[in-house]
């Protein structure tokens, strides 16, 4: 068998531009693991309003919401993020998935019941994939720094999201859509 030397080089020129095509073109693209890490967040929030309703306990804990702040900020200045970008990121994070709560919980209440479900370890079970979505959503801001800084942030986020929510129209709420939005809200610096 001969080795044909010109097929070697056709396929590191495929790979590197295939390579090259396969990362974000726009700033709405690039932001979109941002948006989908936001977005799981929220999916998070029914389990965490499900643990709430069972407990009885109320959704405002600001003594854990600062832990979460802090921890988030701690984190992204490891990554060589700004602190302040970092805690207004995060407590829009926060008020978004508080906001997915309140209206869950309002809808149980006024129907007299929760879901059908399991009783939700808030402590052991939840919190550790919250921890995992926040690694995920430092990482994503450091990957997305350039375009947050860019005056078109704002118009990549919107699109973004809403980009977002189109693809999961089957499965996502207007209350949740608009979650999303204040999620996203304090993304740009």
């Amino acid at each position: 068998m001969r080795l044909n030397r010109k097929k070697p080089g056709l396929i590191v020129a495929l790979t590197i531009i295939a390579e090259a095509t396969s990362y974000p073109q726009t700033g709405t693209d690039h932001l979109q693991r941002l948006v989908e890490e936001s977005a799981q967040r929220l999916v998070i929030a029914e389990q965490v309003a499900l643990a709430k309703w069972d407990s009885g306990t109320p959704v405002e804990d600001t003594s854990r919401e600062a832990q979460v702040i802090a921890s988030a900020i701690r984190e992204g200045e490891s990554r060589g993020l700004d602190p302040t970008s970092v805690s207004n990121f995060f407590r829009a994070q926060v008020e978004a998935n508080k906001l997915v709560q309140y209206s869950l919980l309002a809808e149980w209440r006024r129907v007299g019941k929760a879901p059908e479900h399991t009783p939700v370890n808030l402590a052991g079970t939840i919190r550790p994939k919250l921890d995992q979505v926040q690694t995920a959503l430092i990482a994503e801001l450091a990957e997305s720094a350039v375009i947050r800084a860019s005056g078109s942030c704002r118009t990549d986020t919107a699109k973004a999201v809403g980009k977002y929510v189109s693809a999961h129209k089957d499965n996502f709420s207007v209350p949740e859509a608009v979650a999303l939005d204040r999620a996203m809200a304090a993304t740009c610096k």
